[in-house]
């Protein structure tokens, strides 16, 4: 038993959802960045609505670079849980056309 543990009275499970500082469900945008090139955008897209049935892509901001060869996307999300939105982060940081993911 953690210390932690003997501050609860008894009986009482830890939630999980209490550690985080994010309410759930809540929308959570996420920026992606990439070489500006056909498909990014799609491929940034087709990946949140994996992890969003909801995802609504009218949402989608883009900005690009001052020098034009990068664009910076921004999703939103609607964050479930912790651990939906970790495997989210690893699948777009893993896409071979995401620099960076924020």
């Amino acid at each position: 038993m953690t210390s932690s543990d003997k501050d609860l009275p008894a009986g009482d499970a830890v939630d999980p959802r209490k550690d985080s500082l994010i309410e759930y469900p809540s929308p959570f945008p996420i920026k992606v960045m990439g070489e500006k090139v056909d498909g990014f955008v799609h491929a940034v897209t087709s990946i949140a609505k994996q992890f969003d049935p909801g995802f609504d892509a009218s949402t989608v901001e883009l900005r690009e670079s001052k020098g034009g060869k990068y664009l910076g996307v921004t999703i939103t999300v609607t964050a479930t849980s912790r651990e939906q939105l970790d495997e989210l982060y690893r699948t777009l940081s893993s896409h071979p056309m995401a620099k960076m993911v924020l």
